[in-house]
């Protein structure tokens, strides 16, 4: 599969700096980690290998990766058989996308207590949904859910919310 014209690394080696003095004291050190990585991820920064073809002399230079588990280049692949993995699980039925987000002051507080505030939100909006679907003046169903946490936006900001693709079935 031939590179992409621009990658995450490239946006974060151009503008990484910048961004990160922006959003002094509003990004936390393991988001800065994340994007240390992606800005070195297969660069020299990391270290390599040399591969020397002996008929031709010609030189192969791969360097390492970072291996982290937000790196779009080490985990690529295997966020696509993920995907492909949970979209077999799929039935042929409808699915509705519904996000439930912390408000500010208790994503702040899920920050240092994360498993209680994340299991708080997982049961409440599940009880939530199923609850909901189960009334017979909206769905009147029994659900599947599917829940995912997510805790950060798109801006690499602390921003906890679960995501439900939720099944419906009449």
């Amino acid at each position: 599969m031939p590179r992409p014209a621009l990658e995450v690394a490239d946006i974060f080696r151009d503008h990484g700096a910048a961004w990160r003095k922006a959003n002094a004291g509003h990004v936390s050190l393991e988001q800065l980690k994340v994007m240390s990585a992606i800005e070195s991820c297969r660069t020299a920064a990391l270290g390599g290998h040399v591969a020397l073809c002996e008929k031709c002399a010609h030189i192969h230079v791969a360097y390492n990766s970072c291996r982290n588990r937000h790196c779009p280049k080490c985990q690529g692949s295997a966020a696509r058989e993920w995907l492909a993995e949970r979209q077999a699980e799929l039935l042929p039925v409808p699915y509705f996308h519904v996000v439930f987000s912390l408000p500010a002051l208790i994503a702040d507080i899920a920050y240092q207590n994360k498993a209680v505030i994340y299991g708080i939100l997982f049961k409440a909006s599940a009880e939530t949904l199923l609850t909901i679907a189960a009334d017979p003046k909206h769905l009147g169903a029994r659900i599947g859910i599917t829940s995912v946490l997510h805790t950060w936006g798109s801006a690499l900001t602390q921003n906890p919310h679960s995501i439900y693709p939720a099944l419906s079935s009449p």
